[in-house]
């Protein structure tokens, strides 16, 4: 008898860019290869920083016997949601103490995005049968698309973010875009340290902006992925969240906690939704409840307990905070040394912008070509757009970066 396999049939979907390039990457046999293009923040050894405050914490919930082993609420750990959020908003938020702030503990970052979509296409402008559009920065984070459409938003456009010829957040692009996009569309805007090119608004930029969105009535999506690690303060962060709710505007948020409390193994997200009034709360809640049930139907403990466990203790806080400074710092000073390094080489072009931008990620600006070269005959492996990882690049390798890219830039290819 034959017996058949139900994917014999199934077309081979072609590999993610980025998959690709890590297999690559891993069968790349030179002593010197470089993976500039990972996710993770990197310490100088060259692996994935720990924060001494997480693992002590960890060790602290592990051998307490008081914490039980119960299934945690289906919108997450209330400690949890209360604490992130006021990391988010500021405990004095007017939003807060109105009750019109909703917090759910997500799977991961994209569980958050997911999820937020989700109750979109549920509970957004209810007069019409919502599907989009959603707009999103061009260029964005590569799984951010992906997600949307998963959750059946299939009417996904692009704004004008970044301008590769100068090097800077195209603003006025970004705004003429916006100001022709269609009312109730919803609008996904990085709060800080864009992903992937690391360049940000201005204060002033996002005060302009939220008049743009008041008027065409767009929903802004913000994304905030590692909350201090681009200024190395988490309220300077969150600014944008906190202006916009001072203005009394409407929002979603996905928050992530990897970086920030080196928890990448734990997939610990949060969705804040803020709401105009507190009369749909209750509403959209429930919504909440009954979506996260069909898609992981419980959040992880672990994670959100250490995150809840340093913002609830201030001596915890306190150290947290100056961890993040450093990891921040350490951050602005990789680009100051590669922008040294490519001034004494003479590199042709300007490359001011790698201390303009924040955060793990940098737009170089080399083009795919340039990229090509590297890998080729370099062994350095960044993304297509040229987006680096700039925690990946450490004292052992900095010269040799940096001396790759001015090869890219001088040699004929």
């Amino acid at each position: 008898m034959t017996t058949h396999s139900a994917f014999i049939d199934t077309p081979t979907l072609p590999l993610n860019p980025e998959t690709k390039l890590l297999a690559a990457f891993k069968n790349d046999t030179h002593p010197d290869k470089v993976y500039l293009a990972g996710r993770e923040y990197l310490g100088e050894d060259g692996q994935i920083s720990v924060l001494p405050l997480t693992w002590k914490i960890k060790q602290q919930i592990g051998s307490d016997p008081t914490l039980g082993t119960e299934y945690p609420p289906g919108l997450g750990l209330p400690e949890f949601t209360r604490r992130v959020t006021d990391l988010a908003l500021g405990k004095d938020s007017q939003a807060i103490v109105e009750n019109r702030v909703l917090g759910v503990q997500t799977v991961g970052f994209m569980g958050a995005v997911r999820l937020g979509t989700e109750l979109l296409r549920r509970w957004y402008n209810r007069s019409v049968a919502w599907s989009g559009p959603v707009y999103v920065a061009l260029p964005c984070h590569d799984s951010l698309v992906d997600t949307l459409k998963a959750a059946g938003i299939l009417d996904v456009r692009q704004y004008r973010y970044w301008n590769a010829e100068q090097r800077v957040v195209s603003m006025d692009k970004l705004t003429e875009d916006l100001e022709q996009a269609p009312e109730h569309s919803v609008v996904m805007l990085s709060a800080s340290a864009h992903c992937p090119t690391g360049a940000d608004l201005s204060q002033q930029d996002w005060s302009a902006l939220a008049e743009v969105m008041a008027s065409r009535k767009l929903l802004p999506f913000f994304l905030l992925p590692a909350q201090g690690l681009c200024l190395g303060d988490p309220d300077q962060d969150a600014w944008p969240l906190r202006h916009y709710a001072s203005l009394g505007l409407e929002f979603l948020c996905a928050q992530s906690f990897s970086h920030s409390f080196s928890l990448y193994g734990e997939r610990v997200g949060h969705l804040l939704l803020v709401l105009k009034q507190n009369s749909v709360l209750l509403a959209v809640q429930s919504q909440a409840d009954s979506l996260v049930r069909s898609l992981w139907a419980r959040p992880t403990v672990l994670g959100a307990r250490v995150v809840a466990t340093v913002l609830g203790n201030p001596a915890y806080l306190a150290e947290w905070r100056d961890a993040i400074r450093g990891l921040a710092e350490r951050c602005l000073l990789i680009r100051e040394q590669l922008l040294e390094k490519l001034r004494l080489l003479g590199t042709p072009g300007r490359w001011d912008h790698l201390t303009q931008q924040g955060g793990l990620y940098c737009c170089t600006g080399l083009n795919a070509e340039q990229v090509r070269f590297l890998a080729r005959k370099r062994h350095l492996y960044l993304l297509p757009d040229g987006c680096v990882n700039v925690t990946a690049i450490n004292r052992q390798n900095l010269e040799y970066v940096a001396e790759s890219i001015y090869l890219a830039l001088t040699s004929a290819l």
